[in-house]
């Protein structure tokens, strides 16, 4: 991995332990909904990212990106299904959501990069 690379997988752990953290706040009786949910998505992004760099061919390691970007989208929701429903305040909602966003353009940049070199 390039130093690009390494700052997103960076940027990626962040975001996961940012979506943890917060659902530790979450009532008990939703460990196996939402806080399950919010918290697998959020690791998906980071774990099919590193999972696709694993991989030698360009068209196997776009397709774990593509996954990565796939369970970013996902958390994305989760986190604005989670503020909807009160589970978390504005802040800690707002600041998780950038850091998806920024996750997001940097993971697809790469996507794309890596798209055109096939």
């Amino acid at each position: 991995m390039d130093a690009f690379q390494e700052k997103l997988k960076i940027k990626m752990n962040e975001y996961a332990h940012g979506v943890y953290n917060s659902s530790k706040k979450f009532p008990k009786d939703e460990i196996y909904g939402i806080t399950s949910q919010i918290r697998r998505s959020s690791l998906s992004v980071v774990l099919n990212y590193i999972e696709g760099w694993a991989r030698r061919k360009n068209l196997v390691r776009i397709n774990f990106l593509e996954i990565s970007y796939g369970s970013l989208q996902e958390s994305k929701y989760l986190l604005r299904f989670c503020f909807e429903e009160k589970l978390m305040d504005e802040k800690e909602y707002e600041k998780l959501l950038v850091t998806a966003e920024e996750v997001g353009a940097m993971l697809w940049s790469e996507i794309k990069r890596l798209d055109n070199k096939k």
